[in-house]
């Protein structure tokens, strides 16, 4: 099983679900994540779920474990806008990738798909609260290598 649930991203990689398939109970664990959220700051999305996989079939999970899941989530509403009922999803996640100097900007294909009013100052709360879950001293020396 895939997780795609952005508002609960860390909760469901840590936990094991348990369905009743024919009168059997199956546990199933989620393996991995949608890129919906991770489409942007993966290569901390991968230390992440390292993380989380150390711990998950431990009888102890760490409390800091649920904090930067809620972390996770807060930083996936600046991006994906759901202030705006997601009006700025799109343009949200091509914002952070040109910030990263991955896209030259957050241009999208229809001209109504923008930013939102006050997206990209939410986007750059995040970015202040969060510094430990963006990537972009990683891809900024991807991009020097990659530029030689």
């Amino acid at each position: 099983m895939y997780t795609g649930n952005d508002d609960n991203i860390v909760n469901d990689l840590l936990t094991t679900y348990e369905v009743n398939v024919n009168g059997t109970m199956v546990k199933k664990k989620i393996i991995g994540g949608l890129l919906g959220h991770w489409a942007v700051w993966t290569h901390k999305a991968v230390e992440l779920f390292e993380e989380i996989k150390g711990v998950r079939d431990s009888n102890h999970i760490p409390a800091s474990l649920l904090t930067l899941g809620q972390q996770v989530t807060d930083a996936n509403a600046a991006f994906f806008d759901s202030a705006h009922h997601f009006q700025g999803c799109i343009a949200g996640i091509n914002e952070v990738l040109a910030r990263q100097r991955l896209l030259k900007g957050n241009w999208c294909l229809l001209e109504k798909e923008k930013l939102s009013p006050g997206q990209s100052e939410e986007i750059d709360r995040v970015y202040k609260d969060y510094p430990h879950l963006h990537d972009d001293e990683f891809v900024k020396q991807f991009l020097l290598v990659s530029s030689k």
